[in-house]
């Protein structure tokens, strides 16, 4: 029997479930580039990036709240924090634009805002459950906004910019590539799979198009270091649909040929080598300047106890 272990360390998950390995059901044209019968790893002809804007967001609930309406109907909701930031790397590697935001997320109506001595909470109506996580998805749509708007806002010169995460609405971002590390959906069919475990270090796939009416162009890319199986290293990348099939080609092989020299190593980085040096160091900058979290929860349970009668609002953990 052969085995390998996976570098990833296991408190993160593994970069790849196995049903991403069955069957796709995504909508997928294949032939965008290259007949599925001629795929073949190809090597980029275009000379890495000079500049790159790479871009990231976190996300962080602070506490769960219970909200009271006169007549006494009480809701749940959490409050929560939020930031996104943007690293330039042109030799050096800057955060050359971040921000902050905080909110309560919840279904309860006309709710005000929770100021604290460490920062304000404004109101984020979600909709009535209807099975789901609304507010993941809620707070994770929150983030995708900030992050969208501090690439805009960071914009000037680059070459390439990289956003972590499917494009989403970023996709009007000039520019941009989302960047996706974990694989939970297969887009292409078992047939086409040994492309993927034969890619070298810096070698894409042909592009694909994944979606219909509001399609993407995507690839998957292979990241240097020791790969002990076939979908080690290998990250899928996106491109704004409306760009033509020349430029779409000509952004994967300045993708290629620019991400690998800043892949993480194993010794350095539990999710190495998806998990890129400069959205690594990002992610530390933006946890950072959400606050001490115990601080934040402090300051929400004295905010709490200051409000009049039985309290409007009571933090609980």
């Amino acid at each position: 029997m052969r085995f390998s272990v996976e570098t990833w360390a296991p408190d993160y998950g593994g970069p790849v479930d196995a049903a991403a390995l069955g069957d796709t059901e995504a909508q997928v044209d294949l032939t965008a580039e290259r007949d599925p019968a001629d795929w073949a790893p190809v090597r980029p002809s275009a000379p890495p990036a000079a500049r790159v804007l790479f871009v990231d967001g976190v996300q962080r609930i602070d506490a769960r709240i219970w909200i009271e309406d006169d007549d006494g109907t009480a809701h749940t909701g959490v409050c929560a924090s939020w930031a996104a930031g943007v690293v330039r790397c042109d030799g050096r590697a800057e955060v050359v634009a971040a921000e902050v935001r905080r909110g309560l997320l919840t279904t309860a109506p006309g709710v005000d805002a929770i100021d604290t001595r460490h920062g304000c909470y404004h109101p984020h109506p979600l909709p009535e459950p209807a099975g789901g996580d609304p507010v993941g998805q809620a707070l994770g749509r929150a983030r995708g906004d900030l992050e969208a708007k501090v690439a805009v806002a960071a914009g000037g010169a680059h070459d390439l910019l990289v956003v972590d995460g499917p494009l989403g609405d970023r996709r009007h971002v000039a520019g941009a590539v989302g960047y996706i590390k974990t694989h939970h959906v297969s887009y292409l069919p078992p047939a086409l799979h040994p492309v993927v475990a034969h890619l070298g270090a810096g070698e894409r796939t042909p592009l694909f198009r994944v979606g219909g009416h509001r399609y993407r162009w995507s690839w998957y890319l292979r990241l240097p270091g020791p790969a002990t199986h076939a979908w080690w290293g290998v990250v899928r990348c996106e491109a704004p649909g409306d760009l033509a099939l020349v430029e779409a080609v000509a952004r994967a092989d300045v993708v290629a040929a620019t991400l690998p020299r800043f892949a993480s190593q194993p010794h350095n980085d539990p999710r190495a080598p998806q998990n890129l040096h400069p959205i690594a160091g990002l992610e530390r900058e933006l946890k950072r300047r959400l606050g001490d979290a115990a601080l934040l929860e402090r300051a929400l349970r004295a905010a709490a106890g200051q409000l009049p009668g039985r309290g409007t609002a009571s933090t609980t953990l």
